[in-house]
């Protein structure tokens, strides 16, 4: 059962990534490290839950969907981009892809605090101001 669960998910994630890729545009910096930041907010979610004794597929199942409403969110972002300026310079797509990657570093940062990881204090720093930067416009 959780076997084929996990086929379905990894199965649903290379969908999304690679869809993600195809619209969103290139693989470079910031998408990659959105990406690489929700996987790990996924996985260490799932740990601090096992952790607490408070694991459910049901959270899980709505946080996978909430990350594929962020990823269309960075490809709706990048077709404006599109639109708007020809895709020469992804103003609106990397905007997104800024706002969420603050926003999942300081939910992953308060996932290593429940399984009891500390984060060094520049980088717990650098999260927040991204977030708080990107609040503002």
């Amino acid at each position: 059962m959780i076997s084929q669960w996990l086929e379905g998910l990894a199965a649903s994630m290379v969908y999304l990534g690679r869809l993600t890729h195809i619209e969103a545009g290139s693989w470079e910096g910031p998408l990659r490290l959105l990406v690489y930041l929700m996987i790990a907010d996924y996985v260490m979610g799932v740990l601090a839950a096992l952790k607490a004794k408070q694991l459910s597929g049901h959270a899980m199942l709505w946080e996978a969907i909430r990350k594929g409403g962020v990823l269309s969110v960075v490809c709706i972002a990048a077709q404006l981009d599109q639109l708007l300026g020809g895709g020469q310079a992804p103003v609106f797509r990397n905007l997104a892809i800024y706002f969420y990657a603050g926003r999942e570093g300081l939910a992953l940062i308060e996932h290593f605090g429940a399984i009891g990881v500390p984060w060094p204090p520049a980088i717990r720093n650098a999260l927040r101001q991204l977030q708080k930067g990107k609040d503002k416009k």
